[in-house]
């Protein structure tokens, strides 16, 4: 139930919903004085969520800090957190991924550099109402094409979400007591989150952020005053995460 719940609050959580209730309300309401307001927070809300710079900054400072490859020591496992694949029905033969490809192609870098000596990705199908194979699977899929061989992978398919990711994880370690360094892998706005879940599950692991959403503050016109659609998209996922870590916390998970 608390996992059908949290895909359905998702798209309360979009600005652009909150936008357009009061654009209606604007439209609908008997009251001048209340269809003044409604618009004026309408206009409002659209400049502040509009705006990319104001975007930029946030995310900044909710995402995690980036680690230089360099300053990565020796870890025995590489845990990485899925949710970076879709379902294409048109092409059903194929794994399909999307940005969130760096938190399973930067820990592969790792891997080669030595770095890292194991994989384990947890995630099962992630999805309500669509059947289809765990992510785990089939980013086990793509490491093996990379060349990766099948004992240096472990997967861990029952997952729909990040307490489970933690939990299910920890069970599996359990069984594998020679993996003791982990390093926890996830997008860097995703980090918080995850990294307060594997600590509730009693996992110690270190942290590498992938998946980067922001980039350095420019004081230009494009960024300081141009509307753009991705800002949209960007506070979407930044407050989504924020209820979602502020849940958490409520229920326990974190």
């Amino acid at each position: 139930m608390f996992f059908v719940l949290s895909k359905l609050l998702q798209y309360f959580l979009m600005p652009i919903i909150w936008i357009a209730g009061l654009l209606l309300l604007a439209i609908f309401l008997k009251s001048v004085k209340w269809r003044r307001i409604a618009l004026v927070s309408a206009t409002g809300l659209l400049l502040v969520f509009s705006n990319p710079f104001l975007a930029n900054v946030t995310m900044r400072a909710w995402e995690y800090d980036s680690v230089p490859l360099e300053e990565v020591e020796h870890y025995d496992v590489a845990i990485i957190l899925t949710g970076v694949t879709s379902m294409r029905a048109l092409t059903p033969d194929r794994v399909h991924t999307h940005k969130g490809a760096d938190r399973f192609l930067h820990p592969l870098k790792l891997y080669r550099m030595g770095k890292v000596d194991k994989f384990l990705i947890t995630g099962g199908t992630g999805t309500v109402a669509m059947d289809r194979r765990p992510e785990a699977e089939m980013l086990q899929e793509i490491l093996l094409l990379a060349g990766v061989p099948q004992e240096d992978i472990i997967i861990e398919t029952r997952s729909d979400n990040t307490y489970q990711n933690a939990v299910y994880t920890g069970e599996l370690l359990k069984t594998l007591p020679k993996l003791d360094r982990k390093l926890l892998v996830t997008s860097a706005f995703h980090m918080r989150r995850a990294k307060a879940c594997f600590d509730k599950a009693g996992i110690a692991t270190d942290v590498f952020p992938a998946d980067f959403y922001t980039s350095e503050n420019r004081y230009t016109p494009d960024e300081l005053i141009v509307p753009s659609p991705d800002a949209f998209r960007l506070w979407h996922r930044i407050i989504h995460e924020m209820m979602g870590y502020i849940v958490y916390k409520v229920v326990g998970y974190a």
